[in-house]
């Protein structure tokens, strides 16, 4: 199996197709590389398309420090290993939130961002207690592991009932350590300053949920941090947008794409 060791950590990836620019997918919390076939097998066919699996989760070892930064230097690790440089980086969820991260540590890398349905850059107050009360949850032994109902609430009644199971199968097979400790380390970023310095162009595709949420990536408020950031919407789609709703997704970024090359 393909792996980039850093400091004796095996970070999983997957490779396929060739020429530029290239596509790297960055999957969100407790997710996992699959979560982007659809992506993958398309930009794929012409171009470099990079997927990999975040530290404790996939294939990929566990590590003992989850920050937002450790992530985006963990897929610095990968880029370079691969000789990927200059590409599209399309993050998922908190995959967006080291996308933008790894900009602002390695703005070689990154020639533009796509953002697909994004945790909260500011969380508000509401948001922030509910990622703590969430991880505070997981932490707690005596507690039935609340992940299964926190996957449930991202998708939409309708929605493919066995994609739904498999997401859920996915992000509950990480530890309940990892998990915890990668929202508790979000809560400690400094997502603002991150998207307010983050010096490419930017996508951010928001789903139908996300206006259910407490309104921390209210577009205003985004475009407040970043005046040239660029900002759609999906109708009739849960979280997982690159899943339930690929053929609106995948042409955008593709257009996208184009518009900025």
């Amino acid at each position: 199996m393909p792996y980039a060791t850093r400091d004796g950590l095996k970070l999983y990836y997957e490779q396929v197709g060739a020429g530029t620019p290239p596509f790297v997918f960055v999957p969100g919390w407790c997710c996992d590389h699959t979560l982007f076939e659809p992506q993958v097998a398309h930009f794929g066919t012409r171009s470099s398309a990079v997927s990999y699996d975040l530290r404790g989760c996939g294939r990929s070892d566990g590590g003992d420090d989850y920050e937002v930064a450790t992530l985006a230097d963990d897929l610095a690790w990968v880029c370079d290993e691969l000789g990927v440089g200059r590409a599209i980086v399309v993050g998922h969820s908190l995959g967006a939130l080291i996308a933008v991260e790894l900009v602002a540590r390695y703005p070689h890398l990154v020639a533009a961002i796509v953002a697909v349905d994004p945790g909260p850059f500011d969380p508000l107050p509401a948001s922030r207690e509910r990622f703590s009360a969430l991880a505070a949850r997981i932490r707690d032994p005596n507690e039935d592991d609340p992940r299964p109902e926190y996957v449930a609430s991202m998708f939409r009644p309708g929605d493919d009932l066995a994609r739904a199971a498999r997401v859920a199968t996915t992000m509950c097979s990480p530890t309940r350590e990892t998990a915890a400790s990668m929202l508790e380390g979000y809560l400690r970023w400094n997502g603002s300053a991150a998207l307010a310095g983050c010096i490419v162009p930017m996508l951010v595709v928001l789903s139908s949920l996300a206006a259910q949420t407490s309104g921390s990536n209210d577009p205003a408020r985004l475009l407040a941090l970043k005046p040239d950031l660029e900002i759609s919407a999906i109708v009739g789609a849960g979280h997982f947008l690159q899943l339930d709703a690929a053929d609106q997704l995948t042409p955008m970024i593709e257009r996208f794409v184009r518009d900025v090359s």
